[in-house]
């Protein structure tokens, strides 16, 4: 059915000349397609817009998501500490989740937005009926075009959790490190080591975002310990060696273990601190909401006691002031009042 749309579009790219050489290719500033409307029966509506070095594959529903995922991509063509990448990729948009999951294979998560496969130059991605629950799109493509920026320079030596990492890094999702705000486990349990993220990352939605913001927080840790060069030297050094250990003592001054105790021990001072005193927000919060509603009768009661009272004061310095004033009114005045014979010396 659809996989023939993305099997003709793998044949074009194949047969297209590279980015340097002029392009025969339909070629789309991200504007409607015309010609560009994939010909195959099997994948009749399926179409292809053209521009730079990608190919998006998508259907009519999702084509203004194609024209922006493809305009985002060729702004933002370049990644840190990497050479501009010149391979050429195919972006295919799924239009349901029987077609996503028919592209990316039954081993890739539910939960996945996105799926770059770097053999193939080929980024597979959910279309409007993902929702909103996975982010911005173009953020979703940019991290996977990192996936592929990364592999055509350095092939197959960056484990899973650098590979996440720096893709994540790239894309800017800093937003990631809202995970680890809420994990308190930071401040009293042992730090994970970093080989030992790379099998959290198919346990569950849960366990792969703790991952994945474990190890954004460990390559933008690595950067930033060069501000001026960022991961240039390190990703040649990476290049030039074949070896991880040798690319962070030689581009950073010290060795892999060494830095993977400065990252566990930053993260966890930093992140540990902040989820505590949230967890300590959230207890307070909810202390309140269960001491004022008792405060707030408490004070109502009071208030109706004190009026109760102001009132019986009230009336009392009333009857008194008008005893005061007419005596004869209550009949008690004249007994009061003493007799002009009376003899005082007998009192």
């Amino acid at each position: 059915m659809l996989a023939a749309a993305l099997a003709l579009a793998g044949q074009r790219l194949t047969a297209q000349p590279s980015p340097a050489s002029p392009t025969r290719s339909v070629a789309i500033d991200v504007a409607p397609p015309t010609a560009s409307a994939a010909t195959s029966s099997d994948a009749a509506g399926a179409l292809r817009l053209d521009a730079g070095r990608f190919t998006v594959v998508a259907f009519p529903r999702d084509l203004q998501l194609a024209r922006s995922l493809l305009r985002s991509a060729r702004a933002h063509d370049s990644f840190p500490g990497l050479p501009r990448p010149a391979a050429r990729v195919l972006i295919a948009i799924a239009p349901d989740a029987a077609m996503f999951r028919q592209w990316v294979g039954p081993t890739a998560p539910d939960w996945g937005e996105a799926i770059a496969i770097p053999a193939l130059g080929r980024v597979v991605m959910k279309g409007r009926w993902g929702g909103a629950g996975g982010g911005d799109p173009r953020v979703v493509l940019r991290h996977e075009l990192a996936h592929l920026a990364l592999a055509e320079a350095l092939g197959d030596l960056p484990p899973r959790w650098f590979d996440e990492g720096y893709a994540s890094y790239a894309a800017g999702e800093w937003g990631r490190d809202e995970v680890l705000t809420a994990n308190v486990a930071l401040l009293f349990h042992r730090m994970p080591r970093l080989d030992s993220l790379d099998e959290r990352f198919v346990h569950g939605a849960s366990e792969a975002e703790g991952a994945y913001a474990l190890a954004h927080r460990a390559v933008a840790e690595l950067a930033a310990m060069d501000p001026e060069r960022g991961l240039s030297l390190f990703f040649g050094y990476w290049r030039e060696s074949g070896r991880l250990d040798t690319a962070v003592r030689r581009a950073y001054g010290l060795t892999l273990a060494a830095f993977e105790e400065r990252w566990q021990s930053r993260t966890r001072r930093r992140y540990g601190v902040l989820a505590l005193l949230g967890e300590l927000s959230v207890g307070a919060g909810f202390a309140l909401l269960v001491i004022l509603p008792l405060y707030v009768i408490r004070r109502r009661r009071d208030r109706l006691r004190w009026a109760e009272l102001r009132r019986a004061d009230a009336a009392a310095l009333a009857l008194e002031a008008a005893v005061l004033a007419d005596p004869s009114d209550d009949g008690v005045g004249e007994a009061c009042k003493p007799s002009l014979d009376t003899d005082f010396r007998a009192v």
